[in-house]
């Protein structure tokens, strides 16, 4: 049947002949493959295995200060040029183009266009610089510590504290408790420049580095430019050898309680680590081995989500993996759980109970079947979308290949060993692996909470008592029966009255018997995609504001009761092995359900839509168990500075708003809220599909289209009456606005400056205003970045807004230190009111022009940008032919129009915002 020989498991998996790999004298590693997924675009990328944990004591942080120094200036693009140039061929600095520092590798991201000979070669320089020629100037160290050192501050905070007090632990008396990639303020201060220097020379050289390169490319071509940008670098004489770190292993259980006066939530963690390195993935019994443990994660935790569906759950969220830890090459069995801040122990002791559940009595033969399907059905999608993968999918396949020996396999062997494996599982192999991987050696307990008066956190003694499970109390796992369909009625099948085809967008536009729309576009971007989305103008500003108050937190919580008299629980299980999502969201102006499935699941999400129009469950019990999670979530969520900052901040440009009750429910607003009348009013709403707009794209064919439309559309109920869009009103506070806000004790400070209003809407004063954004967002880069180094990121942003009420918005956002808040901020209103006086330079405006062209390109191939285009044109009651004269548009733009909105909206009304801690004056 299968056209692999799978028998001997000892067999090495071969790799994909589609892609070239090679390796040069120097011991450089490349891959080469062509995928015209986006067409004229290729993706480069440089890898280096060298990280945080190669750092000597006073070199910590530089591995990561040197990432940044690679945007900083190189002999061929020398300071800023090099972003300079990226910016105008539209690669976005920090959207496209990037790079990380982690422990052990250092990766940098090149996206750039493929239309073009001289762009690619460009590419190819700026990689070869990044690896060998970046040029480390004392003025531009100097100048780049303070941009580090914001990124340092961005990261301070509650986690830190808490992570400084519990990675001892959790990594016990290995380097990597040591080497977090940020490093150290002081060192980051201090270091003299021949300590980045020589981390450069030692660890950027050949025998350590690997180049990719995917995209719509020759093959041959691209290996001649990495032979010839690459080849002839040598690596340095009596080189440091490249040592890997271990994770070493302890005998008695490790336990670390840990709480903060701003931590947000409250987490469990426990790990049981492996006393040897994980071996790579080489051979078929690999392969085998990795897939029953996918089987065994799926089946413990498909047990976890069902207890948190219980009334009165142990916690939030949990889940349970056999994974990787920070030390390369070493894994651990690991579970987690979110929880109420109270629950700790609780949630401890139900994870610990379903670990040794699973190590008892194993799992059932209906579990097992349902993750077979489960892991079949993923298997089959990812083999349906071979010839549609992104080169970005394949560029980091080939990074982890490079980095962790992971197979290189293709879509069509693995799809087949998945096949032909499958079969021969047996359910006691997938048992045993619980007592393999849940041990009692080399474990640890992490417990992470609020510090506040009234809350006592659990001691070390109660966490190892917890650790003690009485199994003879265990019983066996009880499964339950699954229903058969999503449809309890026969339906009344309807009919489509009109049908109108728009050529040029490619839709067809459907009218059904009941008075619903559906519109349709078929697509070959995907080829196991197809979206839904249905609209109809209403939504929560019908109600009165006494009303609002009383439904407002209950309405994104109808969900969780169901449909079709099965709760959560049962419709996981029935949905097994199903690819298809539905759920339903009522804002302000309209009521919506999106979702997504397969051709081959096409029908199941109609019956979805059909179940959640009509037969949704009302259940007060599943209520209070989403109340009870959602205040396990949020509950000290006011904790965190910065979202205190972001509630006083927006309550006060609310306070004349009756109907901004807060950004998240207190416990009072759940006390109030009344759920029976938020499930009546969305009976209300979802009565009438007549005023429904129906919206589907992707991989469908027209004839089964027309045939479920009628079935499970056309059958839905209607009335003659329809909502309408309802603007009441209320608006933020104008005008010269300065709002300070002190919260936290770290030196971290935000910025928001907003100007807003109503308008007369006008298309071309909306381009321009995002034109604005876009550019301004560039000028700030280069002044509080790159020449003031006062921020880390910074972006603005212009929008205009048709519906409910045509108005603009602009916003200006960073972070800073509060030292630099306002000498910045007042930096920031001077980049804007230098394009309000003199215009946007030719040059930047044309590298927004530039910026949309490649990202309209790559878009207009994607599913979820015509559902954007189609369902914004529908309730910005527009026409959506329009989308395809956006370019034509972005090109005619000029200047004086980009300047003439900014003088028109943005020189008064400004308000500030500003964070700023608690101990600042």
């Amino acid at each position: 049947m299968w056209s692999q020989d799978f028998q001997d498991l000892s067999k090495e998996l071969p790799v994909d002949e589609n892609v070239r790999i090679g390796t040069l004298k120097n011991g450089l590693t490349y891959y080469i493959r062509n995928n015209e997924k986006p067409e004229d675009k290729v993706d480069l990328r440089l890898v280096l295995k060298a990280g945080s944990i190669l750092e000597t004591d006073e070199q910590k942080g530089l591995a990561h200060f040197m990432e940044h120094m690679c945007f900083n200036g190189t002999e061929r693009f020398p300071k800023n040029t090099l972003v300079d140039y990226l910016q105008s061929i539209g690669v976005k600095f920090g959207q496209h183009l990037n790079a990380y520092t982690s422990f052990d590798e250092t990766v940098y991201f090149l996206p750039i266009p493929a239309d073009d000979k001289e762009k690619v070669n460009k590419g190819f320089q700026i990689l070869e610089d990044w690896a060998f020629n970046t040029v480390l100037t004392p003025e531009e160290i100097d100048k780049e510590r303070g941009v580090v050192l914001e990124e340092y501050r961005i990261g301070l905070g509650a986690n830190k504290r808490m992570m400084s007090e519990y990675l001892p632990k959790l990594m016990h008396n290995s380097r990597y408790a040591e080497r977090l990639p940020i490093g150290e303020k002081e060192i980051i201060e201090n270091f003299t420049y021949d300590k980045l220097t020589s981390f450069y020379k030692d660890w950027y050289r050949p025998n350590l580095m690997s180049v990719i390169v995917v995209g719509d490319v020759d093959v041959e071509e691209m290996e001649k430019k990495v032979k010839k940008h690459f080849a002839k670098y040598k690596n340095p004489k009596n080189e440091k050898p490249r040592k890997y770190y271990g994770l070493p292993g302890h005998e008695e259980t490790l336990v670390s309680v840990v709480t903060d006066p701003e931590a947000t939530g409250t987490n469990v963690r426990v790990m049981y680590k492996d006393e040897e390195k994980d071996p790579a993935t080489k051979t078929l019994g690999d392969f085998r081995e990795n897939m029953l443990k996918s089987l065994f994660s799926s089946m413990l935790n498909n047990r976890l989500r069902e207890k948190s569906n219980e009334s009165n759950p142990p916690y939030t969220y949990a889940y349970s993996f056999h994974g990787s830890t920070y030390a390369k090459d070493y894994k651990a069995f690991q579970s987690f759980a979110m929880t109420a801040e109270d629950k700790q122990l609780e949630a401890l002791q139900v994870i610990m109970e379903e670990n040794a559940r699973a190590k008892k009595f194993g799992f059932s033969a209906s579990e097992f079947e349902r993750a077979k399907e489960q892991l079949l059905s993923r298997a089959e999608s990812s083999y349906n979308e071979r010839d549609k993968k992104k080169s970005s999918q394949y560029v980091s396949a080939y990074q982890n290949n490079f980095l962790e020996d992971s197979p290189l396999l293709s879509e069509e062997y693995t799809f087949d060993a998945y096949n032909h494996f499958m079969p021969t599982v047996q359910l006691e192999e997938v048992n045993q692996l619980a007592k393999d991987l849940i041990k009692a050696q080399n474990t640890v307990v992490i417990l992470t909470g609020p510090e506040k008066e009234g809350l006592t956190p659990p001691t070390e003694d109660e966490v190892l008592a917890v650790l003690d499970i009485d199994e003879s109390n265990l019983e066996p796992y009880q499964d339950s029966e699954i229903a058969e369909s999503l449809v309890r009625n026969p339906l009344p099948k309807g009919e489509i009255t009109a049908k109108e085809t728009n050529e040029t967008l490619g839709t067809t536009v459907y009218t059904l018997s009941n008075g619903a729309k559906l519109t349709v576009k078929p697509t070959d971007f995907k080829n196991d995609e197809i979206m839904f989305r249905a609209i109809s103008y209403g939504g929560s500003n019908l109600l009165s504001n006494e009303d609002y108050k009383e439904v407002q937190w209950a309405l994104s919580g109808l969900n969780e009761a169901g449909i079709a008299g099965m709760n959560q629980n049962d419709l996981n299980k029935f949905m097994s092995g199903k690819e298809a999502n539905l759920r339903m969201s009522i804002g302000s102006t309209t009521e919506s359900m999106f979702g997504s499935t397969r051709p081959k699941d096409f029908e199941l999400l109609m019956q979805m839509v059909y179940a959640n129009f009509t037969d949704l469950n009302y259940d007060e019990e599943a209520f209070e168990t989403f109340k009870t999670k959602q205040n396990s979530f949020f509950s000290n969520m006011s904790a965190m500075p910065q979202f205190y900052y972001q509630e006083q901040f927006y309550g006060y440009l609310m306070e004349d708003n009756p109907r901004f009750n807060g950004m998240l429910p207190s416990e009072e607003d759940w006390e109030n809220t009344n759920y029976k009348k938020a499930y009546e009013f969305y009976q209300q709403q979802f009565s009438n599909a007549g005023d429904f707009h129906f919206f589907l794209v992707g991989n469908v064919d027209l004839n089964e289209v027309e045939e479920l439309a009628k079935t499970y559309i056309a059958s839905l109920p209607a009335k003659d009456n329809a909502d309408k869009m309802i603007d009441l009103g209320y608006r933020m506070k104008n005008g010269e606005i300065k709002k300070v806000v002190k919260k936290g004790t770290d030196p971290k400070s935000t910025v928001n400056i907003m100007m807003y209003g109503d308008v007369e809407y006008d298309s071309g004063e909306a381009l321009a205003m995002k034109a604005l954004g876009e550019i301004l967002s560039i000028k700030l880069i280069e002044e509080l970045r790159e020449n003031e180094s006062g921020v880390y990121g910074v972006s603005a942003r212009g929008s205009m807004n048709k519906m409910p009420y045509a108005s603009y918005n602009f916003s200006i956002q960073f972070p800073c230190g509060p030292e630099n808040a306002e000498q910045l901020t007042n930096s920031a209103l001077k980049e804007l009111d230098k394009i309000i006086a003199e215009g946007p330079t030719a040059k930047d405006l044309e590298k927004f022009k530039e910026a949309q062209k490649v990202e309209f390109k790559e878009k207009s191939k994607e599913n979820n940008f015509w559902m954007g285009q189609l369902t914004n044109a529908y309730t910005d009651q527009k026409s959506p032919d329009k989308m395809l004269e956006y370019l034509e548009r972005v090109e005619a733009l000029e200047a004086n129009k980009v300047q003439e909105v900014a003088k028109k909206y943005l020189t008064k009304n400004r308000i500030i915002g500003m964070h700023m801690p608690e101990d600042e004056s």
